[in-house]
């Protein structure tokens, strides 16, 4: 939260003006500057690291040859693909990150289409879908159990509709606004924050419990490492390719409210089939087990 509303402080007109002014440690514009502090913070993010004290904890040396790794890695996407609460969790958190990732750039372009933000404005309203998240995940925490994760699939479903129903709201619907701690607000915009707030605290909701199935099956499959790698190559994989599709669209021609309501229903038919594909695992192994009981008797 704080480092989407710091990135759209940095390409602020105002630090801008401020940078071009001084010049501080050779950097000319906003840009620079930006890119000089995710410098900074990276910098600090692995000097916190080195204050992390050792676990104990120690596997037993691995074999990095090449081809032997590939081949290990591939066996562990198959284990973890192939078992039947494994592929749930890692389809959704594959589908999720990718989705998320697009979702920063269509709100973006929504804010500049239907709301009139600029650049910096805008990307505060990524902070906002931010704070939701943030609300989702403490729900999540206190009121979904491991046992119970799968029973928020339907939040996926809804979520992926409501971006695409949210993208016909435009500013010009709702006139006025109000002064708070000598900011004006339009009431139009504060719709669009609660509106991105709702949305996301179902991502948050929804994927917080699909996330600790992820690693609790991947911890009993295999070792935590392993299970952690396949998870990111996967959903880095769903980034790649969604963003891919989202350029492609882009340079189509399509408007935002067109992309947006595409990427919702494709959001939202991807939650339902997997879904559709948990029902199926579940009957299934009903049958194996009936199957196994007719056997005894």
């Amino acid at each position: 939260i704080l480092g989407t509303g710091l990135g759209g402080l940095l390409i602020s007109p105002m630090i801008d003006h401020f940078v071009q002014g001084h010049h501080i440690f050779g950097v000319h514009n906003a840009a620079q500057a930006a890119i000089a502090v995710m410098i900074f913070v990276y910098a600090a993010a692995a000097a916190v690291n080195l204050l992390i004290p050792d676990t104990g904890a120690r596997y037993p040396k691995q074999d990095f040859r090449p081809i032997h790794t590939l081949v290990n890695f591939g066996k562990s996407c198959s284990l973890l693909w192939h078992d039947k609460l494994g592929q749930i969790s890692l389809s959704v958190t594959t589908l999720f990150w990718g989705a998320g990732a697009t979702l920063q750039f269509l709100v973006l372009a929504w804010a500049d289409s239907n709301l009139g933000l600029d650049l910096s404005k805008a990307a505060i309203l990524q902070g906002v879908v931010a704070i939701g998240i943030a609300i989702g995940a403490v729900l999540a925490a206190a009121y979904v159990s491991l046992r119970k994760s799968v029973d928020v699939l339907p939040i996926g479903v809804l979520m992926g509709f409501s971006v695409a129903v949210m993208s016909f709201y435009k500013a010009s619907w709702i006139p006025g606004g109000f002064d708070i701690f000598g900011f004006h607000i339009s009431f139009a915009i504060a719709i669009a924050c609660l509106l991105l707030v709702s949305v996301g605290m179902m991502a948050g909701f929804f994927v917080v419990p699909m996330n600790a199935l992820l690693q609790h099956r991947g911890h009993v499959l295999m070792s935590a490492g392993r299970s952690i790698a396949v998870q990111n190559f996967n959903e880095n994989s769903s980034i790649l390719v969604m963003l891919g599709l989202y350029s492609l669209l882009i340079k189509s021609g399509l408007g935002t409210v067109t992309i947006m309501v595409l990427f919702g229903c494709f959001v939202g038919c991807s939650m339902l089939a997997v879904i559709f594909k948990h029902h199926h695992n579940q009957s299934k192994e009903d049958s194996l087990h009936l199957i196994g009981e007719d056997k005894r008797h």
